[in-house]
């Protein structure tokens, strides 16, 4: 990423690498498909690491949660290598192509939780429940994550992942207490107390969101 940087990404060839990294080209390349995926050493491994979290959670555990802790897992690997996220983010915004290779990069968590949604919500589930939740998880994580690098690591992205995960939370908390409850419709007088009373109800409603 150091040479990358110094260099120029257009103007560093693998063999460089090579020679930088004291391996053969032959080596760089039985690990790396393509000079671009030397970008990105981790995130063959980070997904692992997401599918290994997903596959071990405890029986009975609800999908949206274990997506959510699969997801801070991975948001704390990220930050146990600064200097290469950090090396990585200045990189993405001088190369635009490389640009382009992260968001496939990040699709590809999106596409392994959506997966796992789709196979463990509730049989009535909403179709679009699965996508629409994976995308909702992933864009808090690279929300956290892209203040994160934009601030050179000054802001607390476990702090802001965890604000964003519980709101997620409270959000199907309410979906589910809503679908389940019976609702009635009532027609009442326009009076100071039924006006208290629906107030009441609406601050209650506000505490749940």
């Amino acid at each position: 990423m150091a040479l990358f940087l110094k260099e120029g990404y257009a103007n560093v060839t693998v063999e460089a690498v090579a020679e930088a990294s004291s391996v053969s080209r032959r080596t760089v390349f039985r690990h790396f498909e393509s000079k671009d995926e030397l970008v990105f050493p981790d995130h063959t491994e980070r997904l692992g690491l997401v599918e290994r979290c997903l596959v071990e959670s405890a029986p009975g555990t609800d999908p949206v949660d274990a997506v959510i802790a699969a997801t801070e897992e991975s948001l704390r690997d990220f930050l146990s290598r600064p200097e290469l996220a950090l090396r990585r983010y200045k990189l993405t915004r001088i190369v635009p192509e490389l640009r382009k290779r992260e968001i496939v990069e990040h699709e590809r968590y999106v596409a392994l939780t959506r997966a796992f949604l789709r196979d463990h919500l509730p049989p009535d589930t909403p179709s679009f429940q699965p996508i629409a939740l994976a995308a909702l998880i992933d864009a808090i994580h690279r929300s956290a994550l892209g203040n994160w690098v934009r601030s050179g690591g000054a802001t607390d992205a476990v702090a802001e992942s965890a604000a964003g995960m519980e709101w997620v939370r409270r959000l199907m908390i309410h979906q589910t207490s809503f679908s389940s409850t019976p609702l009635l419709l009532a027609v009442l007088p326009d009076t100071p107390h039924t006006r208290g009373v629906l107030t009441s109800l609406k601050d209650a409603a506000e505490e749940l969101l």
